[in-house]
């Protein structure tokens, strides 16, 4: 397969097999082959069946797989629930089982719907409980404590009911974006609520350990406040608890309470599932779906994410049983967006909702055809006898496909897998094989990518650059436009017929973002990862008109962002390369006293002490010093570099936290840790200082010690707040399926 450079840079930076020293050891074809030597398990046929697939640029299993299949770890999953039960063995067994996870490379999912209220009773201590809230900032901390896989922290979904004592508490928990960091956070909605809801009547309130109705709340006086923080930050979002649990196919098991950080997997407690993708993209050949393939690839698609299931080595043995009790798979799609370019159907058109819903009905039947067969050679899953399918209550309407016919064939002779399908996030993946990710819209169609040394470069949809070439009107200029406007709607050199077909996702209105989510549910299993997009400048009202949709249309739960709504952005379009000539309208540098006064803060850094003076006039900070112990040569040049060019930017009125966020992060070859916090470069250590010094009182620079204490408190609640560029690379990072994601280099939060 070929690959683009910037899947080679994500390949060798997350996937690739290393050596002692860090250096890659694979490349690409070598690593398919390891993966399809294991998940085929010594079978040659299977084998070379596996490495055809995975080289095909059809499909590709989720992150956990390609990173550790044949290597030591052999952890394949990547989505994970635990229990957690009212006692504090559950809460803290379950925090110690989830730092498990997240040192193997998973995330995790809790319900703490079972957990009591805040001052409630505590027989057994005579005393009264702290509740959810305080339980969940120690999970934060737990979370924050151990580095996910060696790459990132661990990601975690909170759902508390909204039948939950605490529930007003829970909704505005991440008010202050500051806290509870790595917690994607989610209202378990139930049916009584939007009940009352619709008739605007007050519901119950229920103690989670008496099951007695404590209190009551105007439902729309609820879901009005869940509407005020989603607008305000995109959290919290809401899962349709109840719906999930009709369409749970072992109910004779257990109830399903929460789903894996980006809510496409519902789960129940202690179960895990695989997950895989098709590239939908890159089965249009010749201006039309190739059916008969995607039937073929369909079927080796759920061969293997079977075979990942025995492979898997999971972090603890309750979720070996479950999951091999289960085995739950789900099969799901990437390279929509392009898919749709490519046929030239606009995303925003009833064209696209219908066949989205052809497409995710012809995955979801062909992928239950092959969960037969492989029922009939291998056994169906344990858990088959009692479950939805032994009853034939599978749940499809009459459509294209024989389903009645299906479930009678699965009645008789059973079902390898308990789900067969999800949409999942397909960030990195997606990346890999240079194609959409998920079912999103594209983000943009042009944007700017940050490459080594600074430089900065413009990546153009494919699809989008080969339609303004066949029409004779491209040209860097024209690119740079459409970087800088973030969509083509008002570019007049661009023709409307392809105004029309390369809609970006704010084109679209929240409207069709949520009748795509509905089509893609209708066929699916498990859930949907979608991110539903606003503009910045999108009302309340417009936001509860969303929830209220999805609602109606049968999703299972949506997540909603708008432009611009956190406190530091993380889109990142608009960002134009231009060369601006010299003699044009220049701000100048204000002039420097005769004196200044300052603070010098000592860095430890790969190169040694760094000394970093900042020093302020009446207008705030105008000057950086630094001095590096006794080193001369290159590393003093290059910091001197550094300090007059801050320096110059203070002087010119430049805000200081534009300067951090340039600094902050470039990385050197030898990073040391300073103070508990990484120092990646000298210049990363510069802008730590910077940071530290915005954190001062000027009336308190005497104050040494209460400086450097005020500090410490300001970074450890900021260590994972949400980042407008990616903290790896620099470039912009995009909040969509769910998650924040990378584009240039592969980093995700989640």
């Amino acid at each position: 397969m070929k690959l683009t450079d910037n899947a080679l840079t994500v390949l060798k930076k997350r996937y690739f097999k290393k050596d002692d020293s860090g250096k890659s050891i694979e490349n690409w074809q070598k690593m398919v082959e390891r993966v399809a030597e294991n998940i085929s398990d010594g079978d040659a046929v299977k084998r070379e069946r596996y490495i055809k697939l995975l080289d095909s640029g059809y499909f590709l299993p989720n992150s956990p797989t390609l990173m550790n299949a044949g290597n030591d770890l052999q952890q394949l999953s990547a989505c994970f629930v635990l229990p957690l039960e009212d006692s504090m063995d559950s809460i803290f067994e379950t925090i110690k089982k989830a730092a498990l996870i997240h040192k193997s490379g998973g995330g995790t999912g809790f319900s703490f719907s079972k957990l009591r209220q805040a001052n409630a009773r505590v027989r057994s201590t005579n005393g009264v409980s702290s509740g959810p809230l305080s339980f969940l900032k120690v999970f934060n901390a737990a979370t924050d404590a151990v580095k996910q896989g060696g790459t990132r922290r661990g990601a975690n979904m909170a759902i508390l009911s909204v039948d939950h004592p605490q529930i007003i508490d829970f909704i505005k928990s991440k008010e202050d974006t500051s806290e509870l960091t790595n917690f994607n956070m989610s209202v378990g909605i139930t049916k009584p609520f939007m009940d009352a809801f619709y008739k605007d009547e007050e519901y119950s309130l229920i103690a989670p350990h008496t099951q007695k109705i404590v209190g009551q709340l105007n439902a729309r006086d609820v879901f009005s406040l869940i509407v005020d923080m989603a607008h305000k930050n995109g959290e919290p979002g809401i899962i349709f608890i109840d719906r999930i649990n009709e369409f749970n196919p072992t109910p004779h098991i257990g109830k399903i309470e929460s789903t894996n950080p980006c809510g496409e997997q519902p789960l129940l407690p202690n179960e895990a599932c695989n997950l895989g993708s098709i590239n939908l993209a890159a089965i249009v050949e010749k201006g039309e779906i190739n059916w008969k393939k995607m039937e073929s690839i369909i079927y080796d698609c759920v061969d293997f994410l079977d075979d990942v299931i025995s492979m898997s080595k999971f972090p603890l043995p309750e979720i070996d049983e479950m999951v091999k009790a289960n085995r739950k798979i789900g099969l799901g799609i990437m390279g929509w967006a392009d898919m749709l370019f490519k046929l030239k159907i606009p995303y925003n058109s009833q064209k696209a909702i219908d066949l989205a819903e052809d497409v995710m009905e012809f995955i979801d039947y062909h992928s239950k055809v092959e969960s037969i067969k492989l029922a009939g050679n291998k056994g169906s899953f344990p858990n088959f006898k009692g479950s939805i399918y032994e009853n034939r209550e599978l749940i499809r309407e009459n459509n294209k496909f024989e389903w009645q016919k299906l479930k009678d064939d699965i009645a008789k002779k059973g079902l390898r897998n308990a789900t067969t399908t999800t949409i999942a996030p397909t960030g990195t993946i997606s990346m890999i094989l240079n194609s959409s990710g998920g079912i999103e819209p594209q983000f943009s169609l042009v944007y700017v990518k940050n490459v080594m040394d600074g430089e900065k470069l413009l990546y153009i949809n494919p699809n989008f650059e080969k339609a303004i070439k066949d029409i004779g009107i491209y040209s860097k200029e024209l690119m740079e436009k459409v970087s800088e406007a973030g969509s083509i709607a008002k570019i007049n050199e661009i023709p409307d017929e392809l105004k029309e077909i390369f809609v970006t996702s704010h084109d679209i209105s929240p409207k069709w973002h949520i009748l795509m989510q509905a089509a893609f549910q209708k066929y699916t299993d498990n859930a949907v990862s979608k991110t539903i997009n606003f503009p910045k400048e999108a009302t309340k009202d417009e936001i509860r008109m969303a929830y209220q949709m999805a609602y109606e249309t049968n999703c299972k739960g949506v997540t909603v962002y708008r432009d611009g709504s956190r406190e530091n952005q993380v889109l990142n379009v608009g960002k134009e390369i231009k060369m601006v000539k010299e003699n044009g309208n220049r701000t100048a540098p204000r002039e420097r006293p005769e004196t200044t006064a300052g603070i010098t803060q000592k860095v430890d850094t790969g190169c040694g002490h760094l000394y970093v003076t900042i020093n302020s006039d009446t207008k705030g900070a105008c000057e950086v010093f630094t001095q590096m112990g006794k080193v001369g040569g290159c590393a003093s040049a290059q910091l001197e570099a550094i300090a007059r060019l801050t320096s110059l930017c203070l002087r010119s009125n430049v805000k200081v936290s534009s300067l951090i966020k340039q600094l902050r992060g470039i990385r050197c070859p030898s990073p040391m840790w300073h103070n508990g916090d990484m120092i990646t470069s000298c210049s990363d250590g510069v802008a730590r200082s910077l940071e530290k010094y915005l954190n001062i009182d000027p009336d308190s620079l005497q104050d040494i010690e209460e400086i450097n204490k005020n500090y410490a408190k300001k970074m450890e609640k900021s260590k994972t707040t949400m980042h407008s560029t990616c903290p790896d690379c620099g470039s912009s990072v995009e909040h969509s399926e769910g998650c924040l994601k990378c584009y240039s280099c592969g980093w995700s939060k989640c």
